[in-house]
């Protein structure tokens, strides 16, 4: 029996904020990270609960594919989605060019969430319309973390935030990715 899909839409991208440009879109000015803490990849995702409607922030490494931050909340106000961020800020090692990728959703386009980049020197990239592909790896680690580790939906916030923290320490530390040469995320990331 197939899952049964539930769409909810978590970017709104029609609003008065600047749209960086997308730094890792193909071509001669493409970037493309050669170790770990250079691009990070950002995204929301709608977690169901008994309780209402949740949502999952996550920030990841995208080239040892850790996820460095993570936060779930009830609302896709701007604060809440900057947890994450800040979060991966935290545990930073590196101090070198650090590249931010996400969609162009209000929350990463917001006062708040761009004064962080400033704050801490990091460089803002975002999609350039509304093609998922733009970022695939998100949406890839959107699409593990529930369709292999999150298969239970939670009762409320604090069962989901303690769901997920399970879900995302099994990701890094345990889970094997193809692209890592069947190693963790965590060895990789603490390889360098």
């Amino acid at each position: 029996v197939l899952p049964r899909r539930a769409y909810h839409k978590t970017t709104h991208s029609f609003h008065r904020f600047y749209r960086h440009p997308n730094l890792l879109k193909a071509g001669p000015e493409q970037v493309t990270p050669v170790a770990p803490e250079q691009v990070w990849v950002a995204d929301i995702t709608y977690l169901p609960a008994r309780s209402g409607p949740l949502y999952l922030s996550l920030v990841t490494d995208a080239y040892s594919r850790k996820i460095v931050g993570h936060h779930v909340h009830e609302g896709m106000h701007a604060e809440s989605v900057a947890m994450a961020f800040k979060k991966a800020l935290k545990q930073r090692r590196g101090s070198g060019e650090l590249i931010h990728h996400s969609d162009r959703g209000v929350q990463y386009c917001s006062g708040l969430y761009q004064s962080l980049h400033e704050r801490y020197g990091v460089k803002c990239s975002m999609t350039d319309g509304y093609d998922c592909y733009q970022n695939a790896l998100a949406e890839r680690v959107n699409g593990v973390l529930k369709g292999e580790l999150l298969l239970q939906s939670p009762q409320d916030l604090t069962q989901a935030r303690e769901m997920v923290r399970e879900a995302v320490d099994i990701y890094n530390a345990e889970r094997p990715h193809h692209a890592l040469k069947y190693r963790t995320p965590d060895a990789v990331h603490k390889g360098f």
